[in-house]
């Protein structure tokens, strides 16, 4: 007899040979005890997973007259001629060829008949999600309302193709991918029975590249047999399957997680020579980094593949903290992304191992980076400490009755001694700025100070955030800061002037100096700035343009409600004491 490839031998004849799909089978062969059996199933799931097996098997099952636990004998004339595909009742279809309304017609017409040697008439169409819309119309009448004794089993991997109109009318069983440690079971189980030789490690590794579909593990079993000669070793496994060996992976992964490019790159080099694929290499990477894993935190699981552990794999399980591997997992996969929409895999593979060698410097720039964020909210939660406790005992002096200043005039010798070095005001540069300030350059800056705020970095931000420009000149601006601390340290800073001289260049073509003021000083100055110049404008009437440079200087709007408001006063005190007919009032 010509040689048989394994898949085919070792076809499940039983529910209980179908390795991996208990849920499935155990449901069929209670619904054929208990004689409820649909008329249309729909059998969906990945490749190699028993969908065929299970319906043949169904076929043999509903049928056999000496069915035992919903389990067909397989020793009837019924089984037999099923197992060997000549009964004419139970019919297998191929819908990838036969995919046409007119072959679907033909079937729906054959199905009036009855059956003519079993009880049941069994339509299995395979990879039915093939058909043309035309025939999943001509397939649905029959679907609803079957003739009495036809049961219709589809099959397919690919779901989601068919028909929302199809799927409502069957019973859906989906196959799910078979686990690793089954396949390598049924393998064991298989080699056993054929008297073969077998290392256990070479089990797993077919199991890993078979991808949890059975046909795929036995086609690959059946290429290791033939190359290695009636027994099944690691080495000839890894050569079939194209599969890493654990000592080439153990190199590779401990050059990156070391950060040595250039051996990194040189193995990379060498698997590639070797004749591995990327995405097989890719595959096996991410599997030994998900066992790195698996080790550190559940070491029993893989207890029994002692295989993949060796010293090098428990070193580097021991030393690499589990960030690290989250990271190379990460770059792997982002990698095997890539790969599949190039034909240049190699340059992919080339850039992600360098991405792998270089993953410490990033953790340690991420690490520094934190360090140095965790300093500087320290440092502004105590200036926001401090500020508020000085905000306290203001109010507590103000309830009492005390003013600031005459409490500063009484005990200047209580002042604290950080205020002696406390930033000094550059009251003469402000002068110059207002001598030359207009309004039209302090609204352009106003109006664009949000925006520049958003193009600084971080840092720089939280200092200018508690910032105002009020006076802007040609050539320079004053800025006026809540807290005197930012104040100096922007002063200071001549990085944050150039980044705020660059953006208000890049917004509005403005490049000014920045001068820089605490706010509480600004009214003072400004007052003093404006009675210089009306003392000037009265002695001199040539230097009267200056006036208009004041209007272009921002007054708080506290002093110019005080200032209306005591003008207002002084009125009514006026007309109550002389009267309103005798008292004129007169607008400078």
């Amino acid at each position: 007899m010509a040689y048989q490839a394994l898949y085919r031998v070792w076809r499940s004849q039983r529910f209980e040979d179908i390795v991996g799909q208990k849920a499935v089978t155990q449901t069929l062969k209670n619904a054929i005890m208990q004689h409820k059996t649909s008329h249309a199933y729909l059998f969906t799931g990945p490749r190699g997973t028993g969908k065929t097996s299970a319906a043949k098997i169904f076929a043999k099952a509903i049928n056999c007259p000496n069915s035992v636990d919903g389990e067909p004998c397989n020793e009837c004339d019924i089984c037999k001629e099923i197992t060997e595909g000549r009964l004419n009742d139970v019919i297998e279809i191929d819908a990838a060829s036969n995919n046409g309304v007119e072959e679907i017609r033909d079937i729906r017409d054959k199905a009036k008949y009855a059956p003519t040697q079993a009880e049941y008439k069994v339509y299995i169409v395979d990879e039915v999600h093939m058909l043309s819309t035309g025939a999943f119309n001509a397939l649905l009448k029959t679907l609803e309302e079957p003739p009495k004794n036809v049961i219709f089993i589809l099959a397919t991997t690919e779901p989601h193709k068919i028909p929302l109109t199809i799927i409502s009318r069957t019973q859906r069983f989906d196959f799910k991918r078979i686990g690793t440690q089954d396949i390598v079971d049924h393998l064991a189980h298989i080699l056993i029975e054929s008297s073969l030789k077998y290392e256990e490690q070479a089990l797993y590794t077919i199991a890993r590249a078979a991808e949890g579909g059975m046909r795929d593990a036995l086609s690959i079993l059946d290429q290791a047999l033939s190359f290695s000669e009636d027994e099944v070793t690691l080495a000839d496994a890894l050569q079939v399957t194209g599969s890493l060996t654990f000592e080439m992976m153990d190199r590779y992964i401990s050059s990156c997680i070391a950060g040595n490019v250039e051996q990194g790159l040189e193995t990379l080099e060498a698997i590639l020579n070797s004749g591995t694929e990327a995405s097989r290499f890719l595959e096996d990477i991410l599997l030994y980094c998900r066992d790195l894993l698996m080790y550190q935190q559940a070491p029993k699981l893989l207890e029994g593949k002692t295989g993949t552990i060796t010293e090098t794999f428990k070193e580097l399980a021991q030393q690499t903290e589990p960030e690290r591997i989250y990271q190379l997992i990460q770059t792997l996969s982002d990698t095997q992304n890539e790969i599949r929409f190039t034909n240049h895999a190699t340059i992919y593979l080339e850039v992600g191992t360098v991405k792998l060698a270089q993953g410490n410097r990033s953790i340690q720039t991420v690490q520094a980076s934190a360090a140095a964020g965790a300093v500087d909210s320290e440092a502004v939660a105590e200036l926001r400490g401090q500020v508020q406790k000085l905000q306290l005992e203001i109010e507590e002096l103000k309830k009492n009755g005390v003013s600031a200043t005459q409490e500063t005039a009484k005990a200047p010798a209580r002042q604290p001694a950080a205020n002696r070095n406390s930033f000094k005001v550059p009251t003469e540069r402000v002068y110059q700025v207002l001598r030359e300030a207009t309004r039209e350059h302090l609204e352009k800056v106003k109006d664009v100070w949000e925006d520049l705020l958003q193009m600084l970095s971080v840092s720089q931000r939280a200092i200018l955030k508690a910032t105002e420009p009020v006076a802007g000149s040609p050539t320079s601006m004053v800025l006026a800061f809540d807290y005197e601390i930012f104040c100096g340290r922007a002063a200071s800073d001549s990085e944050i002037q150039l980044a705020i001289q660059n953006n208000l260049s890049r917004l509005i073509n403005y490049t000014p100096e920045i001068v820089c003021i605490t706010r509480e000083s600004w009214p003072s100055i400004r007052k003093t700035f404006i009675e210089q110049n009306k003392g000037q404008a009265a002695s001199s009437e040539a230097d009267v343009s200056e006036l208009d440079a004041t209007d272009a200087v921002q007054m708080p709007e506290d002093e110019q409600e005080s200032e209306s408001s005591n003008g207002q006063e002084v009125i009514d005190q006026a007309m109550n004491m002389f009267g309103a007919e005798i008292v004129e009032v007169v607008n400078d």
